[in-house]
């Protein structure tokens, strides 16, 4: 089957065609034909880093998390899906786990669940990694219909994510933006846009949250961001952050104190720790987005699988907004 390797971490242009083997579906799990699949921010940081990044995997490299596709042969053990299924997931692509930039994947089927009916299979690909890690990070914080939440970086993919969702579990939703046209995005989610590049914290915490603060600050841009995450937040609020490769004073989140939640959904994966749990949170999103609250939006253009690289380049380029998607 085709693939796109990476036989040596570097840029964007590393990625190389080849044909590799088929896998087949050992115990547990599934055979899926991938239809589509997104490039997520950790996907370039393997590429670049390589085995400075303890998840790498070995070279040759096949990467690629996120997927979407029809089941085409199920291992011994697996109940619940049945050939010609349509599925998403998040289930390769780091350590010993082969990756999604080919034509299938044999993914463990905790790692997946059957695929929003409403949603594309492009739509669908976009959605894994950044759902999940949305996901948790407003479960870990405790979210509760009628609280203030902000989220920084709300154009981003993980970002639009958790917009959508603070908004279907019925918290009142604020998200930071720096560039103007992304204000009317996300208004458009339900959300108060506020343009950190000309608001200060104190005033917009003040005109949202008369000064109390917010219950929830979900940080998708983390690292030099935190302390502005910690000055958002409520007396005794929390804070979910993406990003934590920094040292940082603790002193603001102390007096205030709040709770600090770090996500790392690929800990499931590396570790083989709760994988059901992402079946179930894939599971619920799935249910969300045919409930219409839930639609991942998608950078254009999208690309063919030899493109790959090209999807790379847009990524680090910091000129998308929402996901960008590779159709295999």
């Amino acid at each position: 089957m085709k693939a796109m390797l990476v036989k040596s971490f570097g840029g964007s242009e590393v990625f190389e065609v080849a044909e590799i083997a088929k896998p087949q579906a050992a115990s547990g799990q599934v055979l899926v034909r991938i239809a589509a699949t997104s490039i997520n921010t950790v996907d370039t940081m393997i590429r670049e880093m390589g085995p400075e990044l303890p998840l790498s995997p070995a070279l040759p490299a096949l990467l690629g998390m996120d997927f979407a596709g029809t089941v085409e042969a199920i291992g011994e053990g697996v109940e619940g899906y049945a050939v010609g299924d349509e599925v998403y997931g998040c289930a390769g692509g780091l350590a010993d786990l082969p990756g999604t930039l080919t034509e299938y994947i044999a993914a463990d089927a905790r790692l997946i669940a059957h695929k929003p009916k409403t949603l594309s299979m492009v739509e669908a690909a976009a959605l894994p990694m950044v759902g999940i890690t949305a996901y948790e990070g407003l479960k870990r914080a405790g979210i509760q219909a009628g609280q203030k939440v902000l989220v920084h970086g709300g154009a981003g993919g993980v970002g639009h994510v958790a917009i959508q969702l603070a908004r279907h579990f019925g918290a009142h939703v604020a998200s930071t933006v720096g560039r103007g046209e992304h204000e009317a995005l996300i208004e458009s989610l339900g959300a108060s846009a506020i343009n950190y590049r000309y608001e200060k914290v104190a005033d917009y915490v003040a005109k949202h949250t008369d000064g109390l603060g917010f219950d929830i600050v979900f940080d998708s841009v983390g690292g030099a961001n935190l302390p502005t995450s910690f000055e958002a937040a409520a007396l005794n609020g929390h804070v979910a952050t993406t990003v934590s490769f920094m040292e940082i004073d603790l002193s603001v989140a102390h007096f205030k104190g709040l709770s600090l939640h770090v996500v790392f959904m690929l800990i499931p994966m590396l570790h083989d720790f709760r994988r059901q749990d992402h079946h179930e949170i894939l599971a619920d999103m799935a249910r969300i987005a045919d409930a219409g609250e839930l639609k991942p939006i998608i950078d254009e253009p999208t690309y063919r699988l030899e493109e790959v690289g090209q999807a790379h380049a847009r990524l680090g380029s910091g000129k998308a907004t929402g996901k960008i998607v590779v159709e295999i």
